[in-house]
């Protein structure tokens, strides 16, 4: 078995994205993500990469493009103002078919905010990361060593389904420490990258890697296939965690960090005699949607415990299609919940229950 290394969460993911083949990295420095960038910087060139801090978000995810489109393992990472200056080029890089990966550690906002832990950029990341018609696959850790398990499989996902795919963590995962391993190898098979931009060498046509369509015909048809593709996801790549949900009658259902305060109400609550379960979805998108499906045949209510203003709601709801009633717990704007007020919500839930 492989050491464990006692890390920080957004050291975990530099040295992870590197392990794993990736050898561009892109970036801009912004709290409280910037030990990602300040890690790459001392390290990617000892390990025969390259790292460059360009001169603003918007000039860093176009040298992604650019990496990307020569078929290399290329990462940038921001936090959520960042995010949204490189949601253009996020665009391009789907519209293009490039795989890529991006880091999200969030703070609180909208605008400026705060540099303080948020879970606000749900909707940016599920729905709108950009404008037309797509989506990128976007995993959340929960620990240091899932932050180091995901980036593997973020980098393998993205050359598979030649997308963009995004770690969404959040300040206390990025500045925490905690013990992790990190993998030798890949476990899955991929595609050889023959569409890449290498050079024909006199041995090939030429490739082009593009996002401009003037044939709205053709732009249509691309657009159907790309989202083709998007259900193979779906049925393929959901992901999540249950613990203790098979008798549960209020179904938890948290992610990220959240999770980790959700999970300690839950054992209190099984402790104060409370049938109470958690479902911590992996994937935010694809939304492990068939493992809700599944709880809801036996649970009477839900309760998503979320750093934001409720916005994981809705994706619960569509889940289950609105068959049981589904609560918030939340705090927002850096704030952070303790278990004891999860623990009052499902308190108060249950005792409305019939």
């Amino acid at each position: 078995m492989a050491e464990k290394v006692l890390m920080k969460g957004n050291e975990a993911l530099a040295e992870a994205a590197m392990r794993a083949g990736c050898r561009f990295f892109f970036g801009y420095p912004i709290t409280p993500q910037t030990e990602v960038a300040a890690y790459m910087a001392k390290h990617m060139r000892k390990n025969g990469g390259t790292y460059l801090q360009a001169e603003s978000e918007i000039a860093a995810i176009n040298m992604v493009l650019g990496a990307a489109s020569a078929g290399q393992r290329v990462l940038t990472s921001s936090s959520s103002p960042g995010i949204s200056l490189k949601s253009e080029g996020i665009s391009y890089l789907a519209g293009s078919d490039l795989p890529a990966v991006i880091i999200n550690i969030q703070r609180g906002g909208p605008g400026l905010g705060g540099i303080q832990p948020s879970q606000s950029d749900y909707f940016q990341a599920t729905r709108g990361l950009g404008h037309g018609d797509f989506h990128v696959i976007v995993v959340a850790p929960s620990t240091v060593q899932e932050m180091v398990n995901l980036t593997y499989d973020a980098f393998d996902m993205a050359d598979l389904y030649r997308m963009p795919v995004m770690i969404l963590g959040d300040g206390i995962l990025g500045q925490m420490m905690e013990p992790a391993e990190f993998p030798t190898e890949s476990s899955r098979k991929l595609p050889a990258k023959d569409w890449a931009t290498t050079g024909t060498k006199g041995e090939r046509k030429k490739n082009i890697v593009n996002s401009l369509y003037l044939d709205p015909a053709e732009l249509e048809r691309t657009n159907f296939e790309r989202y083709e593709r998007y259900e193979k996801i779906k049925a393929t790549e959901q992901k999540a965690e249950c613990f203790m949900t098979e008798d549960a009658d209020i179904v938890v259902v948290a992610y990220g960090a959240a999770a980790r305060v959700a999970k300690n109400a839950v054992l209190a609550a099984r402790d104060a005699g409370i049938k109470v379960g958690i479902v911590r979805p992996i994937t935010l998108w694809p939304y492990p949607s068939d493992t809700l499906k599944e709880v809801a045949k036996t649970a009477k209510a839900f309760l998503s415990v979320e750093l934001s203003m409720g916005q994981m709601v809705e994706d619960i709801k569509l889940s289950i299609d609105c068959a049981k009633p589904v609560y918030l717990c939340n705090r927002t704007g850096g704030m952070v919940m303790k278990p004891d007020e999860v623990l009052a919500k499902i308190k108060e839930i249950s005792g409305g229950l019939k």
